[in-house]
């Protein structure tokens, strides 16, 4: 499988292009709907048939392209079963897989952020969402957060794959791309360093950050694969 990282300036999110080298079928994970245009203009460039649009989770600060993709391009779009997104063909939990080509990406249930946190798996490398971050972690504080569970699931799940495991997170705010397993377990200050779990509760309750600019727009539109504020798409290729 090939990967292909995507970013949103405005919002700080990273979009991941995924496909199968042989049959050319994709994914797309936390599409961008102002970003859209872009995305089919590179998945046509690239000869790819886009599968699915997979979300880490129901995102609180950019509306998602999901549905205008299904529209353009037929795409199958996939959630969590925690997520209450009707819009939603498909919703998964942990332990599913999703099909591509020849290849597999497995789900992991990594709640915590939110209550419908997943985090996707291929050969070497995972797509944490704002489950786990490069240097950081989603914040725990809205959306059924629960830094407890935000822990655990970091500790019990993504911290048990190898160390050499390139993770992609869903945001990066200083201009770094990807880092390992390896290097949040000894490097990440809220989560590595065999960080006990009473000292990440604590870090995570005196945060105290504003809520996301976009919460109140971008909800509601992810409820429903972001298709009510309509983006008239690119056609030429």
């Amino acid at each position: 499988m090939k990967t292909r990282q995507l970013f949103d300036p405005e919002s700080s999110t990273y979009s991941y292009l995924v496909w199968d080298v042989e049959t050319r079928e994709a994914v797309l994970i936390d599409p961008v709907q102002r970003q859209v245009n872009r995305d089919i203009q590179l998945i046509r460039e690239l000869g790819l048939i886009l599968r699915y649009t997979l979300e880490t989770h129901v995102h609180a600060d950019h509306i998602t392209g999901s549905g205008i993709l299904r529209q353009t391009l037929n795409s199958i779009v996939v959630v969590h079963e925690n997520s209450k997104t009707k819009c939603a063909d498909v919703q998964i939990k942990g332990g599913d897989f999703i099909p591509l080509g020849a290849n597999r990406i497995n789900v992991l249930y990594t709640p915590g952020h939110t209550d419908s946190d997943i985090s996707f798996v291929i050969p070497g490398a995972v797509f944490t969402g704002d489950s786990l971050l490069i240097r950081g972690c989603g914040r725990t504080d809205f959306q059924f957060g629960d830094a407890a569970r935000l822990y655990n699931s970091v500790k019990q799940q993504l911290f048990t794959l190898p160390g050499d495991t390139t993770v992609y997170p869903g945001h990066d705010y200083q201009g770094r791309s990807y880092s390992t397993i390896a290097e949040e377990m000894a490097h990440n200050p809220r989560l590595g360093n065999n960080k006990k779990l009473e000292e990440f509760v604590a870090i995570m309750g005196n945060l105290n950050l504003p809520p996301p600019k976009h919460i109140h727009e971008a909800l509601p539109s992810n409820l429903r694969c972001g298709t009510q504020i309509v983006i008239t798409p690119t056609t030429q290729h």
